[in-house]
């Protein structure tokens, strides 16, 4: 479960304070001195060696908000507001990376995996040092027990061996997080991320107590098309519900005062994955697989194309949410740039195989938005929004709503379904034992954030809150809309 933390923050603000000047017509002009104002000479900085210190990391936390990452500064010289100018004139971001780290934020976790604490007794069995394969352990004039980094592999063996409990073992947070061990260091102690390895499941963003790791903002390219007169229309994920404790149709004004000429319901989208993930389960079952997992979770079908290939014969070939909700807004707009909404870092790399998908913003981008431009969600009233798409397809931003939405439909009586939810290591390994036939339902649900959507790693609020203010939500909705059938269906 993720918990509320300073970083999150502290991104807002910063991205707050971009979007403010660049609606003032300044960003260009007052960026460079935006790191001093968030960071005057005499302030008290926390985590840093002096105030300059810090004005370099937000100079360079700037970078991926701007839509660039350290790999493109070649002359430390060139200031803030050549990267503000050269954002809003691109058009659009055709970075390769989805990830970044900002190397002068990642500077300060510990270069080791076990230390000896000062519980250690000195004692004369010395179970650390006999079971050290490697000799790395020594001792001081007190008896106590050293370890030699230099020579320590990080098997953890001494730690499991020694009867005091004094040696500790110290993760590295992002590594920590990460489930398929995509971030590692460098020789110089800074990480990066492999992004063939990476599923974009974003828990190393908010486990980074630096706040170090980013997403490639497209905030700008966004803002930029605005601007310049296109219509530009967004599609917001369910799991926004999670996000205000104001009603839908008053979320959606506050997101359309920001610029867009329409905002559209990815519920509705969630129904038509509905009916033919239904249908195709059905059809699986009858020619004898064994079960079908979801495909709405675009991190879950990156672990299996990247780490999990057995399981691709069970995963649904259905579109997700977006990708039916994208042709929905394409039909009705057909010459507008469609921009996703929602909490994932995963549907970035997703809209980049979609061709109806132009851009994707996070819910955390817009509340930053709403801030730089004033915005205020419980002011703006509901408009004329009517926000009515069908229940089970709102019920897919939390676990569980993929698969009673699947199961609502009522093609399969008794359908024995499971859900797997929080893309761990505990659970990956669960999936390989489906892939090898070992499942132990027809259906299984899928999502790589614990609790669904409404705690995904670009989401506004703490997990705790997301899930109450989305539970209340979507009590407010009727149960009694009929599910979608093939005669019924739009």
């Amino acid at each position: 479960m993720a918990f509320a933390n300073n970083v999150l923050i502290v991104r807002r603000v910063l991205m707050a304070r971009l979007v403010n000047l660049w609606n003032q017509d300044q960003l260009v002009e007052k960026i460079d001195r935006l790191p001093i104002e968030l960071t005057p000479r005499n302030a008290k900085v926390r985590g840093r060696c002096c105030v300059h210190k810090e004005r370099a990391v937000w100079k360079y936390k700037s970078f991926p908000l701007l839509g660039f990452d350290m790999q493109d500064e070649t002359d430390e010289l060139v200031p803030l507001s050549y990267y503000a100018s050269e954002a809003l004139k691109r058009g659009k971001n055709t970075k390769e990376n989805i990830l970044c780290v900002i190397d002068e934020a990642c500077s300060a976790c510990v270069q080791v995996n076990y230390e000896v604490t000062n519980l250690c007794r000195g004692c004369v069995a010395r179970a650390c040092y006999m079971n050290c394969s490697k000799h790395a352990i020594t001792f001081d004039r007190n008896g106590q027990a050293k370890i030699d980094h230099d020579k320590c592999i990080s098997c953890g063996i001494c730690k499991e061996a020694c009867p005091y409990h004094a040696i500790v073992y110290i993760p590295i947070p992002c590594e920590e997080a990460c489930p398929v061990k995509a971030i590692s260091k460098d020789e110089n102690g800074i990480e990066h991320i492999d992004e063939s390895k990476c599923i974009y499941c974003g828990k190393c963003i908010n486990a980074c107590p630096f706040g170090s790791i980013f997403e490639i903002s497209q905030v700008f390219d966004i803002l930029s098309q605005i601007r310049s007169g296109k219509r530009v229309v967004a599609i917001v994920a369910p799991s926004i519900m999670g996000q205000y404790s104001e009603s839908l149709e008053e979320i959606f004004n506050a997101i359309k005062k920001i610029g867009f000429h329409d905002v559209l319901e990815v519920a509705q989208g969630a129904m038509e994955t509905t009916y033919n993930e239904a249908k195709e389960l059905k059809e699986k079952l009858e020619e004898g697989q064994a079960f079908m997992t979801t495909s709405c979770c675009p991190s879950y079908i990156a672990l299996v194309e990247k780490h999990v290939k057995d399981m691709q014969p069970y995963v649904s070939h259905t579109g997700s949410p977006m990708y039916f909700s994208a042709r929905i807004a394409k039909e009705k707009y057909p010459d507008a740039q469609v921009v996703f909404i929602g909490p994932c870092v995963a549907k970035r790399a997703e809209a980049r195989k979609d061709e109806a998908v132009d851009f994707v913003m996070t819910f955390e981008e817009v509340q930053s938005v709403f801030d730089g431009l004033g915005i205020d969600v419980s002011q703006v009233g509901k408009g004329d929004f009517v926000c009515d798409a069908h229940r089970d397809g709102k019920g897919f931003g939390m676990t569980g709503g993929v698969l009673g939405a699947v199961k609502a439909q009522g093609l399969i009586p008794d359908l024995k379904a499971i859900q797997v939810a929080n893309l761990n290591k505990k659970n990956i390994a669960l999936l390989r034992a489906f892939a090898k036939g070992k499942s132990p339902a027809k259906f299984v649900e899928v999502m790589a954030c614990e609790g669904g959507c409404i705690t995904g790693p670009s989401a506004n609020v703490d997990s705790s809150t997301g899930t109450r203010l989305f539970k209340l939500a979507l009590d407010k909705f009727a149960t009694s809309q009929e599910p979608i059938s093939e005669s019924g269906k739009e």
